[in-house]
């Protein structure tokens, strides 16, 4: 995932693509927990934010999704640089992966 800058007064959904698979074929994940974090650069998650699973373009396509920004209840980072992070909660895997970069101005 490339690199997303937005208005610090934005409140959007940061989505970010899933491909899972199990024995090579393809798996729907939308069943397992998913979680985000949002970091200085460099560092590592300590906390996890609740997230949800939405449909992505195409069969078979799906995209991990935090509501971010100053209203309605979303995660307000403020302005800076952010190291975007997922994490899967499925047993008995747990992948915690970087997905790209915030840059709220």
């Amino acid at each position: 995932m490339a690199g997303i800058v937005l208005s610090s007064l934005t409140t959007v959904y940061i989505q970010v693509p899933v491909t899972a698979t199990i024995d090579g074929q393809p798996y729907n994940p939308s069943g397992d927990t998913v979680q985000m974090a949002f970091t200085a650069s460099g560092a590592n998650p300590v906390s996890w934010n609740p997230a949800s699973w939405t449909s992505g373009p195409g069969s078979g396509s799906y995209l991990a999704q935090c509501l971010v920004g100053p209203a309605n209840g979303a995660l307000n980072l403020g302005a800076g640089s952010w190291t975007i992070w997922v994490m899967i909660t499925d047993n008995p895997e747990v992948p915690v992966f970087k997905a790209g970069t915030l840059v709220l101005t």
